[in-house]
């Protein structure tokens, strides 16, 4: 799926919060570079952490929301 699809769904995850989806993107990936494994099958050596994290929220393997 191409970046664009990816950031759509992931932004209908979030209602559409382009701010929160940016947070998110950027811990998820900060994890999983650290070495947290991702939640999608996929090799991280081959594919940046960025587009991991994005890929996790917008097939609903992330739950992202906000904590007041």
């Amino acid at each position: 799926m191409r970046t664009e699809q990816l950031t759509a769904k992931a932004l209908e995850r979030v209602d559409f919060d382009k701010y929160l989806l940016a947070n998110a993107v950027g811990k998820r990936a900060e994890e999983i570079a650290n070495g947290a494994e991702p939640l999608i099958d996929v090799d991280t050596k081959l594919v940046k952490h960025t587009d991991i994290a994005l890929q996790e929220i917008a097939e609903g393997k992330l739950n992202v929301n906000l904590k007041g």
